[in-house]
């Protein structure tokens, strides 16, 4: 009996197929035939007009309006900028970091006139989005942070500025 038993389960376990294969779908650039609502072949259904992705107006919300600048917001910059700005931007700015040292193109230093003269919106916006050879760090930079790294941004631009006007 008990043979019987095992032998009947190792017949329905190799009887199983589970295999995605076997699943109703439909395949990616396939045939949308019999479905009106498909758009053509190879192409996705358009969203619903309104659909906002998941915190997307809370991420929106943060960065309409800039922070007070503070000790805390500059230090908290200061160190985002560490993490994740210096790798190319270099520690004071001037475009010269570690990547940049080993062949990646160099950013503009943060003292050039049209670095100094955008808006600390368009920075924000820039590191959210990139800009150029710079990509995104909107997945990785929360808008809070962005805020505080442009204000970062801003005191190294004044600390350069005086060092030039030293020189």
């Amino acid at each position: 009996m008990r043979w019987l038993a095992i032998i009947l389960l190792v017949m329905a376990l190799v009887g199983c197929d589970e295999s995605m294969d076997s699943q109703n779908r439909l395949n990616t650039y396939g045939s949308s035939d019999g479905i009106d609502a498909w758009p053509a072949a190879g192409e996705a259904l358009p969203r619903v007009a309104g659909t906002v992705a998941q915190g997307d107006l809370d991420r929106e919300a943060a960065i309409a309006e800039p922070p007070t600048v503070s000790p805390a917001l500059l230090q908290r910059g200061r160190e985002r900028y560490g993490i994740y700005c210096a790798a190319c931007h270099g520690l004071t700015g001037d475009g010269d970091g570690m990547v940049v040292q080993r062949g990646f193109p160099a950013p503009q230093p943060f003292t050039d006139p049209r670095q100094m003269q955008s808006s600390s919106r368009h920075l924000v916006d820039v590191i959210g989005n990139g800009y150029g050879i710079m990509y995104s760090f909107g997945d990785r930079v929360e808008p809070e942070d962005r805020w505080a790294i442009v204000a970062y941004i801003r005191a190294l631009q004044l600390a350069g500025e005086k060092v030039a006007k030293q020189q």
